[in-house]
């Protein structure tokens, strides 16, 4: 008897996920960089108490760099598989998600300045 929904099913995709997950940090010293960024900017948050909207912007902002980075990836093992050779389409698939991946960390860098530089401030004067 088949059923639309198995738990069996789900579980194994939260495990091939956790292993894309690992293979990323495995592969990409990119990720060991957001990795470093997201253990300090938590602890800074936690240190300057940030209130619950400042906690969801900033998960947000940790998360679509994350994404980023995962997606630039994937897109780079796709890439190495489908040509070992130089390819320009290929090389502009790949510059323009690293291109995402800079995007967002910019993006997550003003979100930073904005949430945190007031506490900061508070610090020196």
């Amino acid at each position: 008897m088949s059923h639309a929904f198995s738990l069996i099913a789900r579980l194994k995709s939260f495990r091939y996920a956790l292993a894309g997950i690992g293979e990323l940090l495995k592969s990409q010293h990119n990720a060991w960089v957001h990795l470093g960024v997201t253990v300090g900017v938590v602890v800074a948050a936690f240190y300057f108490r940030i209130n619950q909207i400042e906690w969801c912007i900033v998960i947000f902002a940790i998360v679509i760099v994350w994404v980023a980075e995962a997606l630039n990836t994937a897109l780079e093992f796709l890439c190495d598989h489908v040509s070992s050779e130089f390819h320009p389409l290929i090389k502009k698939s790949k510059d323009v998600a690293a291109g995402a991946v800079l995007l967002s960390a910019i993006g997550a860098v003003v979100i930073g300045v904005i949430i945190f530089g007031p506490y900061i401030k508070s610090l020196t004067g």
